[in-house]
């Protein structure tokens, strides 16, 4: 039987632990005399369920390097229409979550709609790969590269040393901790603000390439689908490229809790969202050929770099902070969503209790932010973060995958159930063979990487048994249990109280609480 999460009141940390609702219980159903109910309150609007979809989705890659797509397909007519599609079923993918998240009103995305159609176990082992690794290293990752670009202006002239990328890495991980610890509002607003910088960098580019083919730079396109033929495992490792660099429009399911008037906000959100995504990724890579060739592309470390300097002279030297900015908010925007996903699955009594938690006048549920903070940290100086996720990217495709075939499922097993927004049943079906299809090319393609991510998905459920079903533990494990939990918590909230006690020092006013 799966550990019910327990009520709880105030605790020496200013905390109080949420139920399935999102609210914070009482003793005895009743509140204090003069103490209003602490939640995680609704504060996504429309605007900021967009700027959380666009600043999450666009990271890095359009901008350094959107050669995979190319690579595989062999030519540049072949990328721009893999581009479009991967766009188009990525909304279909998105659309099908809408459905999910206004029929499903609870945050924490796959890990909640697989819980409510799979049950605990498939559950349990989702949240547990993607608190352990998943997550940390993904964020590592992404901030990795928000670490070298911030530094490369002042390192024109020679290489950034690594050890100087990892530092400013750090503090650039233990901002966004921070901002996320201390206001849902800040974080959000800063969102709006990066989403903007994205949006703004991503015109820099399709301007200028918008007026080269005014002007007639159009060598590049002719003959767009002749070239260097793609074998027959280029077309679908050139789509798996695609699908990859367009995930995130799942975040706000994480969320749904926080969003105002859901029902209408998470729909629109996310065909706003998917639109401008899709026509900004085709228009930029259709930017990208009016000045580089395919064959220069493919050469080229940092396309948007390279483009720039040709057009743009010295204006170039902006592009690295655009792109750290926009890593920056790639950043913001996992750890704000992913948050929501361990503290749901705290609430439903699968992570430790502390991780349901809402801090009682910030309103955050700061323990389930903060527990990022030592993972990723480990994650960041130890080992080859980006084979860690080769391991593991199949699993991401296989939960959306199952999680979007749960939708079918519900449509017959509860054909009675409130479904504001309802989409038709093709368009779940071919996104989740999609999924499917791309856990089946991973195994294909790459077997030993892949049986290694499957390997480590699979010790979910030796853990589910022992954590979760395992009732008659002895004392001695329930008090190393306990200390492993809490260890990871309290680590990251010192780190971040000494960071906080700094930022009010330098500002020399204000109260840190």
């Amino acid at each position: 039987m799966v550990r019910k999460p327990v009520v709880s009141t105030i605790s020496s940390g200013g905390y109080l632990q949420g139920n399935v609702n999102g609210k914070l219980p009482s003793l005895g159903g009743k509140e204090p005399p003069g103490q209003e109910k602490v939640v995680l309150k609704k504060k996504i609007t429309l605007v900021r369920g967009i700027s959380i979809i666009i600043g999450t989705i666009i990271g890095a890659g359009i901008f350094i390097s959107p050669k995979g797509v190319l690579q595989n397909t062999g030519s540049v007519g072949m990328s721009l229409v893999i581009w479009t599609v991967c766009g188009v079923l990525s909304l279909f993918g998105a659309l099908s979550y809408a459905e999910l998240g206004t029929s499903i009103k609870k945050s924490g995305g796959h890990y909640t709609y697989i819980l409510e159609v799979f049950g605990p176990l498939p559950a349990f082992v989702r949240v547990w790969v993607e608190l352990l690794i998943i997550r940390p290293a993904a964020t590592a990752v992404i901030s990795l590269a928000f670490g070298r670009y911030i530094l490369e202006p002042f390192f024109i002239q020679c290489e950034i040393p690594e050890l100087a990328i990892k530092l400013i890495t750090a503090v650039g991980i233990t901002v966004v901790m921070v901002l996320n610890s201390m206001s849902v509002s800040w974080s959000a607003r800063i969102q709006i603000f990066l989403t903007f910088c994205k949006l703004t960098a991503i015109l820099i580019i399709i301007v200028p390439g918008v007026m080269q083919l005014i002007k007639g730079q159009t060598q590049h396109f002719k003959d767009a689908f002749s070239g260097r033929g793609a074998n027959i495992m280029g077309l679908p490792l050139a789509f798996y490229y695609g699908m990859y660099a367009y995930a995130g429009w799942f975040y706000l399911n994480f969320v749904t809790e926080e969003v105002e008037n859901p029902e209408k906000t998470i729909p629109l959100a996310i065909c706003i969202s998917m639109a401008i995504v899709t026509i900004g990724y085709v228009l930029t890579n259709v930017a990208y050929f009016t000045t580089i060739s395919a064959e220069e592309l493919l050469l080229s470390n940092a396309v948007a770099v390279t483009f720039s300097e040709r057009l743009l002279g010295n204006f170039s030297l902006a592009v690295p902070i655009f792109v750290a900015l926009s890593c920056f908010g790639s950043m913001n925007g996992g750890v704000f969503a992913v948050s929501r996903l361990f503290y749901v699955a705290s609430r439903e009594g699968q992570l430790p209790e502390i991780l349901s938690m809402i801090h009682v006048r910030k309103h955050t549920p700061l323990p389930a932010v903060i527990v990022l903070h030592p993972l990723t940290m480990i994650m960041l100086f130890s080992g080859d973060l980006y084979s860690l996720l080769n391991f593991l990217s199949f699993a991401r495709w296989l939960f959306i995958g199952l999680a979007v075939a749960g939708l079918i499922y519900l449509r017959y097993k509860r054909p009675d159930m409130h479904r504001p927004f309802k989409v038709p049943l093709f368009i779940p079906a071919l996104f989740s063979f999609t999924c499917l299809f791309m856990v089946a090319l991973s195994l294909y393609s790459d077997p030993f990487s892949t049986g290694i991510g499957f390997i480590i998905t699979l010790t979910g459920v030796p853990a589910y048994y022992l954590f979760i079903i395992w009732d008659k533990k002895p004392k001695w494990f329930r008090r190393l249990s306990e200390f492993l939990c809490l260890v990871p918590s309290h680590a990251a909230r010192i780190q971040t109280q000494a960071v906080l006690y700094f930022i009010k020092i330098i500002l020399g006013t204000g109260r840190v609480d």
